[in-house]
């Protein structure tokens, strides 16, 4: 979750040197890990771009993650846009729109 950040950082590409990374889920055997990052803001195709770079800088991300852990081995990155935020927000404007009703 740190170093995924850390490695983002070190690019020099604007669109994802400073993507902030929401969460990593590393699959059982820690052969592969999906990475989310806030994509509130982007639209669609602003989503296949940064994924096209983000999976370009794979090799670079995981490099990065083995020199700084010293581990021999490094997940594959799979990258996808957190919508959580989105779908809670979604979720409230439901329950004021029910809460409102149940008031008139």
């Amino acid at each position: 979750m740190e170093l995924v950040p850390e490695a983002l950082a070190t690019l020099k590409d604007s669109r994802i040197n400073s993507l902030a990374v929401t969460g990593v889920d590393c699959k059982n055997g820690k052969y592969d890990a999906t990475v989310y990052y806030d994509g509130t803001d982007y639209s669609k195709e602003e989503h296949r771009v940064i994924n096209s770079l983000l999976n370009k800088a794979n090799g670079h991300i995981k490099s990065h993650c083995l020199n700084s852990t010293g581990w021999y081995k490094c997940p594959n990155f799979k990258f996808k846009a957190d919508d959580t935020l989105e779908h809670s927000m979604k979720m409230e404007a439901l329950f004021e729109k029910i809460k409102s009703k149940k008031e008139d």
